[in-house]
C-alpha cells in the first residue's frame, strides 16, 4: 500500500478540525485518539493552524496532517511544521507537482472527471471527494468511480454521523472527512472521545 493509502485505512472517519486557540491542540488530539480516530486533519483555515500541527505532533498515537493547503508555499509550511500528509481542497498542476515531487502523502481534492485524471497524471490514484453533498453525493461519486477504478475516496463536505456509513459501504471508498466531531470553544474531551469512539465503530 501507498503511504496515503495506510493514513486512509487507519479509521474510518478523519476529523477536519478548524481550530482557532492552539491551547485547545493538545486535548482535542489527546481525546480523538482515546476514542480511536488517530488520523487529524488540520485545516490550515486559521493564524495557528502551523502551532497546532506542532502540539498535536507531541500527542502519543496521532497521526497529524494539514488541510486546506492550496499552494506550494502553504505546503511547504505545513511539512516544516510536522504535518504528515497533506489534504487540498482542489488540485491544480502546480500544488500537485510540488506536492509529489516532496514525497509526502497527499489526498487532492477531486469533484470531477477531469480533477481525477489530472490526479492519475501526476500518479495519485487517492484522492478527497469534495465537496461531497454539493458534488452530486453519493451517486455522483459512483457514476466517477467507475471510469476510474483505481482511483480510492475520502469523501469530505456534508459527511455525518447519520449519513457516513452509506458512503463507507461503497468499496472505493476507505475513509470520509468529518467535522462533525469537535464542537467551537473549550474542548470538551469527554464528548470529544464519545463522539470519536461513536464514529470509529461506523466500520466495526
Amino acid at each position: 500500500m501507498k503511504p496515503i493509502e495506510t493514513i486512509m485505512r487507519t479509521a474510518p472517519v478523519i476529523p477536519v478540525l478548524v481550530i482557532e486557540d492552539a491551547g485547545h491542540a493538545v486535548p482535542i488530539a489527546r481525546a480523538l485518539v482515546a476514542g480511536g480516530l488517530r488520523v487529524l486533519e488540520v485545516t490550515m483555515r486559521t493564524p495557528v493552524a502551523l502551532d497546532v500541527i506542532r502540539a498535536m505532533r507531541g500527542v502519543e498515537g496521532a497521526i497529524v496532517g494539514a488541510g486546506t493547503v492550496t499552494n506550494p508555499d502553504d505546503l511547504k509550511a505545513a511539512i516544516d511544521a510536522g504535518a504528515e500528509f497533506i489534504v487540498s481542497p482542489g488540485l491544480t498542476p502546480r500544488l500537485g507537482e510540488a506536492a509529489v515531487a516532496s514525497g509526502v502523502p497527499f489526498l487532492p481534492g477531486t469533484a470531477n472527471a477531469a480533477d481525477i485524471m489530472l490526479g492519475l497524471d501526476l500518479g495519485l490514484a487517492h484522492f478527497k471527494f469534495f465537496p461531497a453533498a454539493t458534488s452530486g453525493g453519493l451517486p455522483a461519486l459512483k457514476a466517477l468511480a467507475a471510469p476510474f477504478h483505481s482511483a480510492q475516496f475520502c469523501p469530505t463536505g456534508g459527511i455525518n454521523l447519520a449519513n457516513a456509513a452509506e458512503w463507507l459501504a461503497f468499496d472505493p471508498v476507505l475513509c470520509v472527512g468529518g467535522s462533525w466531531l469537535v464542537g467551537k470553544g473549550v474542548p470538551d474531551e469527554g464528548m470529544i472521545e464519545a463522539s470519536a469512539r461513536a464514529a470509529a465503530a461506523l466500520r466495526g
